[in-house]
């Protein structure tokens, strides 16, 4: 049974059972106040799973966290807080490319009405006039999403010559489903393998640094 937090694109949290039954969900597409919903969403998402947590006597067993690509102040707060939370169960943390959530989601959706997904891109906001954006072809052995580029920033009026290259069609994407995230991390611990890097795809540097040193003051 897993938990899943991502707050690359908004906020989203989800609980489901390993066979995919969704058993409670909620999320907030504002890209921005990730600290002030988040505790929220956790408590409701808890509450409502807890009926059937316990009619069949299990316990959440990991914590799905989306590892972005995203912005830094938004990414960090969902990261933190499924760190905190699998600590306090003493639970591991799954991680996933939040991207590749979204693209689970459109071969499922394909492949409910027997449609053909070609090659495309998974497009975000990542502000500042720029886009995060990664490309995928088909799925693999284990039913997860493949990467044919690492997870990208590009100014927005060079995205759509730059996908042409590729031969990727656009598919922008206004939030994450946590539900997909924690289908991810299913299969990838089903597989026995890591799909994600442990340390968050920020592809930008935050706003605020450590200064290198105190300044030099002369007469």
């Amino acid at each position: 049974m897993i938990l899943a937090i991502d707050t690359s694109v908004g906020t989203a949290v989800a609980v489901l059972e390993d066979d995919g039954v969704v058993l409670a969900e909620g999320r907030s597409q504002n890209p921005l106040g990730h600290a002030e919903v988040i505790g929220g969403l956790l408590q409701d998402a808890l509450a409502a799973a807890s009926g059937s947590i316990e009619a069949r006597g299990e316990q959440l067993t990991h914590v799905a966290a989306g590892m972005g690509p995203g912005p830094f102040t938004g990414l960090r707060v969902g990261i933190a807080a499924a760190r905190a939370f699998a600590l306090g169960r003493g639970i591991p943390v799954v991680p996933v490319v939040s991207h590749d959530a979204v693209a689970l989601e459109i071969f499922l959706a394909g492949a409910m009405t027997d449609t053909e997904v070609a090659r495309f891109a998974v497009v975000t906001d990542a502000r500042r006039r720029e886009f995060a954006f990664t490309v995928y072809e088909g799925i693999d052995d284990d039913g997860l999403p493949v990467r044919v580029t690492d997870p990208g920033l590009i100014p927005r009026d060079e995205l759509d010559a730059r996908l042409a290259e590729l031969g990727a069609e656009r598919r922008d994407a206004a939030g994450i489903s946590a539900a997909m995230v924690a289908v991810i991390a299913g299969r990838a611990i089903a597989a026995g393998r890591s799909t994600a890097p442990t340390e968050p795809l920020y592809l930008r540097s935050p706003d605020v640094t450590m200064p290198h040193g105190p300044k030099r003051v002369t007469a």
